[in-house]
Order: structure tokens, then C-alpha cells, then sequence
């Protein structure tokens, strides 16, 4: 893929009888205006308008000097159009956009009527605080006027109804314009854009080139962008090729949106590429490049990059936790957040949620109770995802009291919640309160998920309950209308294999809508060899055998029946039959966590 060089983009200048002014490519420096000022105010000029305008000016769009160009202004004898457009310039790019309204109200009752360049920012204002009231208001003041032709007029006021989500009026401005340039069209593409309106994105711009009006990098993002929400590749590979025939400016903004872009569809040696491209590059450009490789699993690559960056934030660290954790890297996960740690990076609530994934996983209880501690010690928010993952941690090392604890206290909680708390007492002991809990969950009006049912499945079959299991597993589809999995399949047919009924077992075996798999067929062979049924062993090591031919458990499981039946002699001919196979017995192994939790 060879994308668009960066290209140098000439202003044209309409032609005047008068003597084009001198720009300067440097701005006139704060010091200088504060020595006008100074100057101004020794003559007794800074009252007057006139003179004092280019000082309020700089004020004015200096965020920091804002305040000042407020005292100047107010010690004006009578200010000026001109003067007034300064201020409500610099207050329109401010972080109080709502004073460059208050502003134009004070301006229209000395009796100025305004001119274009304040009705430019007005809209611009109203379009930052979303009143698009009072920019109707507006609107039909400079219709009065006489400068709703004007073309950077009607651009601003597109762009106000756009942001707004008032589509309808931004079009019908739109469409009645008579002349338009590309920041017309780019107005109502970005107003589409935002309320995920994708098709009318895509739709404008086949328009523009119907006209034959050039995107720029702006143009393309919105594009690209809605090609990636409406899955639609074939035109957003075509659009890269358009950025490279028509040599778009390729941005730092455009450079972001194709990596991501690239790297959700798995296609990282593209983001790669345009990475490579881009001139200037951006943390963003990093972090979404990271996640790309992370997501498609290729770590070391990832790694190398997170190496190699010149400046790293809290997406950046999480990332590659998250790359490491979902490639089953837990270790890793957990070594890099303490690298995080250590590096005095704060984490956030996906951060952590991830880690105590991770800790799950292995087992990690100290750094799973640090992690804890840190989030009371610094108050962090403990928002639903956070909790359920604290849950699912403590539940997982054994510590079901602790994950009680979390339980109880939070303040909202979803089916992934009651889940995980039925799914912890079950498999940890506590199956009575498990099936209280699903009681509760119930009358709380929360709806049981496929997830739900895994849960309280086994919570009967740790409590022996046979009966209430199968009545349980009926309800699925009668009661609440979700096809059994095959995970519940295989939660009946352990809970009738461990009290005994592996007959009955196999009965229901046999008569499952869906074949049972390898996992459904090991629990009933290990059921045989507890029982000491030799028969349905044999059926199920046969089924195993050709399922799963070289997982050497299965071997080993049939061999152990048969010797605790004292049938030595099948039992070496399955050992037997094992070498001839040629299937391999890993060696055991084991391994003592040494995370040290203290570092947070």
C-alpha cells in the first residue's frame, strides 16, 4: 500500500485595488502588546478604541490573557464593532464559549447590528455550548440583514445545526446555497458523522465527486470512518487509493483513523505501513498500532514498539497488559502492570479490571488482594465491570467470603454479577447459598442468562440434588427460552454421573439434540471408572479415541478401569496400544508464583 505524500497547500488571494498587507509569519509577541499597553495607557490613549484594539485583540486570543482583554475592554469610552469582534472571537475559542453569547447580547444592545466575522463566531460559540436556539435566533437576524449568502456565514451555521443534531435544517442550508466549498460540504459530512449516520457520509461524498469538489483529510476520516462502521472494505481499501491519486494531505488525524481502522480488521502490516508513512506521529498513532498487534496476538512485536516509544500513558501500559492477558500470558500481564507500577503510571478501571483477570487465572491471590487494597486507598470507582472482575478473582483463588464482601457492596450489579457469585459458591463448596442466591436473583427481577444456568447446575451437583438440576435444566427453554449449550448438557451429565446414574447418563447422552463432544464424553469415562463400569468406559474411550485420538488422558483413563477392576491384563494392552499409537504423555509440572504485590 503506498499512500499520499504530504503536499504544501497555496492560498489564492482575490484580486483588489488595494496594496495586499504584509503578513508576518510570526505572531506579534505578547511582550510587544504589553509595551503598546503600557505605552497606550501613559498617553492616556487606552480608552480609546481605535488605538487600544490590536492590544484587546492579543488578549483576547490568548486564553491566558482573557481576563485582561475583559478589564481593557470595560475601560473603553464607547468600543467599536471592530472591537467587540475581538472579544467575541477570543471568548467563542475559550474555554466560556457561553460569554461570547452574553457578549454579542451586550454589543446588539448599544445598537451595532454586527458584520459577518461576528456572526462567524457567534455561531461558532453557540455550536461549542449547543444552543442552537439562540443560533436560530441568530439565523434569522442575519437573514434580515442580508448576510445569509455569505459563504463562511452559512459554513458556520451548517456547522452549528450539524453538532447540534439538527440535520434537517443544516441540510435544507445546505441545500439551498448557492455557492459551496469543500469546509461546506465537510460541515455537514462531520454533522452525519457524529450522529452515526454513515449511509448520508457516504452518500455526500459520492456527491462531492459528482461535482468535482476535492476531499481533504478531514473529508476522509469521516469517510473511512464510516466505512469501518458499516463493514463496508471494499470502499475504504478504495479510498486509500483515492488519498494516494489525488495526494491528500496525510495527517496525523487521517494517519490514526487508517491504523485503527487496519488494526480492527486484523490487518496490521497495513497499519504498519501507514505508520511508517505518517510525519508526524502522535501518542495516539502508538497506542493504536500496539493494539493492533496485541489484538491479532503477534506480542513481540508489540512489545517492541511499547519499547520503543518515546512517551507512554495509561492506554499505552493497559494495551499491552490486555494483548499479554488475552494471548493467555497471564504472567506476563501481571509483570508488566507491576513494571507500570513501578513506573508510577496510574492506572484505570480497565487496567486493573484486567489484571485481576489475570490474577484469576493464575491464582494470584496477593496481587489480586493489593490490587483490592489500591483501589480503597485511592478510591478508584469501583464501577460494574471492576466488580465483577474482583468477584471473579476472589472466587477463583478460593476467598468466596471476600468476593461476598464485593458483592454485597456494590451498588449496581448485572447477570454477569449474580453469575459469577452463583458460579463461585457452587464450584467452591457453598452450593445451599448458591441456589439461595438464584432464589434472590430471581425475585430481584434480574433474568437469568445461559451463564446463570452453568452456575446453578453446579451448585446441584455439589449438593447432590439430582432432581432440582434437571427440573432447573427443563426451565431453560420452557420457563425462559434459551437453548441448552453444550456446556449444560455436560453439567446433567456430570450431575448424574457423580451420584451414581452413569446408565442414565448415557441414556441422556444418547438422546441430545447435539452431538456430545470430547469434554462431555471424558466426564462420562472418568464416571465409568469411578463406578467401575467397564462397559460404558469402553464405549466412551472408543468415542474419545475418535474424537480425540492423540490426547493421551483418555488412554490412561480406560487403563486405570481396567486395573481397578483388577484386569491387568487390558489394562497393559491399552498402555500397549498407547506407544503403538506413538501418542505422547506430558511430563507433569508445576510452578510457585513469586509476584511480589507490595510494589502497589
Amino acid at each position: 500500500m503506498k499512500l499520499a505524500r504530504s503536499i504544501t497547500r497555496h492560498l489564492t488571494t482575490s484580486s483588489t485595488t488595494q496594496k495586499p498587507k504584509r503578513v508576518s509569519t510570526k505572531p506579534i509577541s505578547l511582550n510587544s502588546i504589553k509595551e503598546l499597553h503600557a505605552n497606550l495607557i501613559r498617553t492616556h490613549l487606552h480608552t480609546d478604541p481605535s488605538s487600544i484594539s490590536n492590544v484587546i485583540k492579543s488578549y483576547a486570543l490568548s486564553p491566558s490573557y482573557l481576563d485582561k482583554a475583559h478589564l481593557v475592554f470595560n475601560q473603553l469610552e464607547r468600543p467599536t464593532l471592530l472591537v467587540f469582534n475581538h472579544m467575541i472571537q477570543g471568548l467563542s475559542q475559550s474555554d466560556q464559549p457561553n460569554e461570547a453569547l452574553d457578549m454579542y447580547n451586550n454589543m446588539y444592545h448599544q445598537g451595532f447590528t454586527g458584520d459577518n466575522l461576528t456572526f462567524i463566531f457567534v455561531f461558532k460559540a453557540c455550536a461549542r455550548v449547543k444552543d442552537v436556539f439562540h443560533g436560530q435566533k441568530v439565523h434569522a437576524h442575519i437573514l434580515k440583514l442580508g448576510f445569509g449568502s455569505y459563504l463562511f456565514v452559512s459554513n458556520a451555521l451548517i456547522h452549528l445545526y450539524a453538532s447540534c443534531g439538527r440535520l434537517g435544517l443544516a441540510r435544507k442550508l445546505f441545500d439551498i446555497m448557492t455557492n459551496r466549498d469543500l469546509v461546506s460540504w465537510n460541515s455537514l459530512i462531520c454533522g452525519y458523522s457524529q450522529c452515526k449516520r454513515f449511509e448520508e457520509v457516504l452518500a455526500l461524498f459520492n456527491s462531492m465527486q459528482e461535482v468535482n469538489v476535492k476531499a481533504d483529510a478531514v473529508t476522509m476520516v469521516k469517510v473511512i470512518l464510516a466505512c469501518s462502521s458499516l463493514g463496508r472494505w471494499d470502499i475504504a481499501d478504495s479510498m486509500v487509493k483515492y488519498i494516494e491519486e489525488n495526494n491528500i494531505e496525510f495527517d496525523v488525524y487521517l494517519g490514526n483513523t487508517l491504523i485503527d481502522v487496519y488494526g480492527r480488521r486484523g490487518l496490521v502490516d497495513l497499519a504498519q505501513e501507514a505508520f511508517n508513512q505518517m510525519l508526524d506521529k502522535n501518542i495516539v498513532s502508538w497506542n493504536a498500532l500496539i493494539i493492533g498487534y496485541a489484538k491479532v496476538g503477534r506480542l513481540i512485536e508489540a512489545q517492541k514498539l511499547f519499547d520503543e516509544m518515546p512517551r507512554r500513558d495509561v492506554i499505552s501500559w493497559t494495551s499491552l497488559i490486555t494483548g499479554y492477558s488475552r494471548g493467555n500470558q497471564f504472567v506476563e500481564a501481571v509483570k508488566l502492570f507491576r513494571e507500570m507500577m513501578l513506573a508510577k503510571v496510574k492506572p484505570d478501571e480497565i487496567t486493573l479490571a484486567t489484571v485481576l483477570s489475570a490474577c484469576a487465572h493464575i491464582g494470584s491471590l496477593d496481587m489480586g488482594k493489593a490490587i483490592h487494597d489500591y483501589i480503597k486507598r485511592h478510591s478508584t470507582k469501583c464501577d460494574l465491570y471492576l466488580g465483577n472482575s474482583l468477584i471473579d478473582m476472589y472466587c477463583k483463588c478460593g476467598v468466596v467470603e471476600n468476593a461476598l464482601v464485593v458483592f454485597h457492596e456494590m451498588e449496581k450489579k448485572d447477570s454477569v454479577s449474580w453469575t459469577s457469585i452463583i458460579s463461585g459458591l457452587a464450584v467452591n463448596g457453598f452450593a445451599d447459598y448458591a441456589l439461595e442466591l438464584f432464589m434472590q436473583m430471581l425475585r430481584e427481577g434480574v433474568r437469568p442468562t445461559h451463564g446463570s444456568f452453568v452456575g446453578i447446575l453446579l451448585a446441584c451437583t455439589h449438593a447432590g440434588l439430582i432432581d432440582e438440576g434437571l427440573q432447573y435444566f427443563e426451565s431453560m427453554e420452557k420457563v425462559y427460552g434459551l437453548t441448552p449449550e453444550m456446556k449444560h448438557y455436560g453439567c446433567v451429565v456430570d450431575l448424574l454421573s457423580r451420584s451414581g446414574n452413569v446408565e442414565k447418563a448415557y441414556e441422556f447422552m444418547k438422546a441430545m439434540p447435539i452431538a456430545p463432544d470430547v469434554v462431555v464424553w471424558r466426564i462420562l469415562l472418568s464416571a465409568s471408572k469411578l463406578h467401575g463400569n467397564l462397559v460404558l468406559a469402553e464405549i466412551a474411550t472408543g468415542k474419545l479415541l475418535e474424537l480425540d485420538p492423540s490426547n493421551s488422558g483418555n488412554y490412561i483413563l480406560l487403563s486405570n478401569t481396567y486395573a481397578g477392576s483388577d484386569k491387568w491384563g487390558d489394562a497393559n494392552r491399552v498402555r500397549e496400544l498407547m506407544v503403538e499409537s506413538d501418542v505422547y504423555k506430558p511430563s507433569g509440572w508445576s510452578s510457585i508464583n513469586s509476584m511480589e504485590p507490595h510494589v502497589i
